[in-house]
């Protein structure tokens, strides 16, 4: 095989791993329980990406699979004619079971991170940032989240490095 062949190959994969890092300023959480994660997540704000462009009302569910990885199905409906989008995923963890950090895919063999920043206690609340500061969401169990509770999540968010202004707020805060 020729050194170009190599090369390029050698690029590659390493574009591909490079989607599942974990961006600087960003830590994902330890003590993580993926049992307690699982089942449904509303997203309450987003960074713009066109996976998810104009959609509303969108949530996800994560459930176990049998092969030891997380299957992912987000929901979203899109107002100009009311029907929903449903995209199918699997997760698996980057590293150990009790870090936050997976990597998930929508479409073979592309792989996104998904670094969990901030997860309350009760695991009702989250903030997960993508592969670089491009990507982030705030997620609730609750379809309505207390307002401080919510203002905690942009708060760390912006003591990561996301610019406040930039967050498409898709639920409001109670």
């Amino acid at each position: 095989m020729n050194f170009i062949k190599i090369l390029s190959i050698h690029f590659f994969i390493i574009s591909l791993l490079g989607c599942a890092s974990i961006p600087a300023n960003v830590e994902p959480i330890t003590n993580f329980d993926i049992t307690r994660y699982l089942g449904t997540w509303h997203e309450i704000a987003r960074l713009d990406h066109s996976f998810e462009r104009n959609l509303v009302e969108v949530y996800a569910n994560y459930s176990l699979r049998e092969d030891g990885g997380i299957k992912v199905t987000n929901h979203g409906k899109n107002p100009s004619n009311g029907k929903w989008k449903e995209a199918s995923g699997k997760a698996y963890f980057i590293g150990k079971k009790n870090i936050g950090s997976l990597k998930v895919s929508f479409f073979w063999p592309f792989y996104g991170a998904y670094n969990i920043v901030k997860l309350d206690a009760d695991y009702t609340m989250a903030l997960v940032i993508g592969p670089n500061l491009n990507y982030a969401w705030i997620l609730s169990r609750s379809i309505n989240p207390k307002t401080q509770l919510c203002e905690d999540y942009y708060t760390e968010a912006k003591r990561i490095g996301i610019n406040h202004e930039k967050w498409i707020k898709i639920r409001d805060c109670d």
